[in-house]
This record gives structure tokens, sequence and C-alpha cells, in this order.
């Protein structure tokens, strides 16, 4: 009488292929089962920690120095932005990408302002308030905020659509602009 034989390599795989069942069959069954709460949990009050979505926003104080009255207070540090109408309370303030050219520390009217136009990075442009000898606040029409190229020399300082429309309102021929470190 002969006896037939299995080979060791398929004992192997038999073995195997029963393993990533088995495993298979336990995850399964973990992942459709809830975990039972104990008494102590069950039974505990809420958090008394805020929800993240009920935290205040951040308050940006206006930085010492700035000047006084009806002005914009542009920040180099912070690269923000206040608009303060008179009475000191912050109307708007707004974050910025500015150009490689920083304007210099102090107040300056606005001088000139342009409706529409290009930047200095061929971008098309909009709500350009011009101030200092070679600075000016604008924003792309498009609404982008790239990285000014380091090849070419501006003192432009963009904004958002919505922050550059708000500005562009605000800044009116001879507003003082007050640079800050």
């Amino acid at each position: 009488m002969s006896t037939r034989r299995i080979p060791a390599g398929g004992w192997i795989v038999v073995l195997l292929v029963a393993a990533l069942a088995a495993i298979s069959a336990v995850a399964v069954q973990a992942s459709q089962s809830t975990p039972a709460k104990s008494t102590a949990n069950a039974d505990s009050k809420p958090s008394a920690s805020p929800h993240p979505s009920a935290t205040k926003p951040k308050v940006y104080k206006i930085p010492d120095g700035s000047g006084a009255g009806r002005r914009i207070v542009y920040s180099l540090s912070q690269k923000r932005v206040w608009l303060i109408p008179e009475g000191e309370s912050t109307a708007r303030t707004f974050t910025v990408w500015p150009g490689n050219v920083p304007p210099a520390r102090g107040e300056h009217p606005v001088t000139f302002r342009r409706a529409t136009g290009t930047g200095s990075d061929g971008v098309q442009i909009e709500h350009a308030v011009y101030f200092g000898a070679q600075s000016a606040f604008s924003n792309a029409v498009d609404g982008s905020s790239p990285a000014p190229d380091s090849t070419v020399r501006t003192g432009a300082i963009r904004e958002s659509v919505a922050d550059g429309t708000a500005l562009w309102k605000f800044a009116t021929k001879g507003t003082a602009v007050h640079v800050v470190g």
C-alpha cells in the first residue's frame, strides 16, 4: 500500500493561508464591534474646555509709536496692515506679502492711486495705493500672492483681493501711512 505524502512546501502554503484567513476574520470582527462604555465614562460630564471653533480669533494689537488719528499702519516685522479710523479702533487688519525693497520707517502720505495696471512682476493688479518713494499696496486681480522675484527690486506690497478692496476704499489721497519696524 502506498502512502501519499504532501511536500513540506505545500504544508507551509496551507498554514500561511489559514493564518491569513484567521487574521482577516479577527480584523473584520474588531472593526465592526464598538467598545463598551465604562461606568465612569458614561456618567462623566462634558469637558469644560471650549470647542476649538468656539475660541475667539487672535487680536493683533496696533503697534506702539504708530501715530494717531485716521491712518494706515504697516508693520515690516509682522507683515501686517491695520486700517485705523478716527478713535483708535481698528477697522480691519490683515497680513501682506511685501516686495524686497521695504519702505522707509515713518509717516508717508498716500500720493497716488491707480485702479488697475500691471505689477513689476508682470501680474495684473488692481487697487494700487502709492506712498513713500517707491512703495505701493496692491492686490493681484487673480488673487495670487507670489513671492517677489529676487532679481527684480520692488516696493510692491500685496494683499488679498478682499483686503485690497478695503484698503482702496480707506486710503484716499493724503491718508497717512505709518511704517513701523
